[in-house]
């Protein structure tokens, strides 16, 4: 992999926001990702720390949006290499001196979210690069974990949340995980549709996962304490127009600190990166950019760190950050969030979601 020039450059310049961060910001926040990935290209959160793949493919995609395509495609190289047989991967691979040791996973349970993911991103890197040959090359990885996923899908259309390392189904189903899966399958259908091979039985699952989402809340555990609970079937694209205008609004005084961020969980006294970045997102994917900006303009104080990387949490009625660790993920997702406030292409298409498939409409059914 090439290392990253000393200047800003187009790209760069590009997803600068004023007001947020200056092109220079975006450059010290790209390096951090960048410094913390292997040379086999491994993203785990922090050097020392676990890799799980979604955060993984999350920092890879906000590469692809920082222009820096190489180290995006090492990152997918590095899931084709680990993909499990049965098409999942393992939910926490640790980081050792010399990389991460995917022989040695800590955590042998495999979620379905973390697993769906890897369409998001492959599709993303596709629409950066317009490179037919990788989206050759990672279909079959796409294939085999789309299937693995929706073998935990319920009869009610809700996905199991994971799979334990004696391969029994958890059925339980998660909003926030299910939401996420809903978006990757509509960019597995997607890059199915490029590739001129339909998935019709993907189409009726995402149908049926989108209904679930928009009208059964109760096959789903209940999490309404978390932030991400509340916004994510907004960001994942189940929900849009007025009804996504509804869910934000209802739940905003109960979330939103204004001047810091968005609380991770209610009421606790504590701002999040990472949920705070993704509701941008989301309020972008709304028509709110105005919103939007006002929620990465506040986190920049509390949350950014002087290498440019940006912290999990503040505290902030003890005024402190916690947990004392700057991750690629919460970096990450802020840079797709400046990016799809910029316009960027690829990265509007995932979250805005416009053109991407919506499975077969179950809307009318039970």
């Amino acid at each position: 992999m090439t290392a990253l020039g000393p200047r800003p450059g187009p790209r760069t310049e590009r997803l600068a926001l004023p007001g947020v961060l200056s092109p220079e910001q975006v450059l010290s926040t790209v390096e951090g990702i960048a410094a913390v990935q292997h040379a086999d290209g491994a993203i785990p959160w922090f050097r020392g720390h676990h890799l799980d793949p979604w955060d993984h493919i999350e920092a890879a995609m906000a590469l692809d949006a920082a222009g820096e395509h190489e180290r995006a495609t090492a990152a997918y190289r590095w899931l084709v290499r680990h993909q499990n047989p049965d098409g999942s991967w393992y939910a926490a691979y640790p980081d050792t001196p010399d990389g991460v040791a995917a022989a040695a996973p800590t955590d042998r349970g495999r979620e379905s979210n973390f697993c769906a993911y890897v369409a998001v991103g492959a599709w993303h890197h596709y629409l950066s690069t317009g490179d037919d040959a990788f989206l050759d090359g990672i279909w079959p990885t796409v294939f085999a974990a789309v299937e693995f996923v929706l073998g935990m899908q319920q009869s009610g259309g809700q996905i199991g949340w994971r799979r334990g390392a004696d391969g029994t189904i958890d059925s339980d189903a998660l909003l926030t995980g299910s939401s996420s899966v809903y978006q990757a399958l509509r960019c597995a259908l997607a890059i199915a549709e490029h590739r001129e091979e339909p998935q019709p039985d993907w189409e009726l699952s995402a149908g049926l996962l989108g209904h679930a989402i928009r009208h059964h809340p109760e096959r789903f555990l209940d999490k309404r304490r978390y932030s991400m609970d509340w916004y994510y079937p907004v960001l994942g694209g189940a929900l849009t127009g007025a009804a996504a205008k509804e869910r934000i609004e209802e739940g905003w005084d109960r979330f939103v600190v204004p001047g810091l961020g968005v609380r991770c969980v209610s009421p606790n006294p504590w701002v999040t990166g990472g949920e705070s970045c993704e509701l941008a997102l989301a309020l972008w994917a709304m028509g709110e950019s105005d919103h939007a900006v006002d929620i990465l303009r506040w986190i920049q104080r509390p949350l950014r760190a002087e290498d440019g990387m940006y912290w999990t949490g503040y505290v902030f009625e003890d005024d402190a950050v916690w947990p004392e660790e700057r991750t690629t993920w919460t970096a990450g997702s802020l840079l797709l969030a400046v990016a799809a406030l910029g316009g960027d292409e690829a990265t509007t298409a995932v979250f805005g979601g416009e053109g991407l498939p919506r499975g077969l409409d179950s809307d009318c059914c039970g």
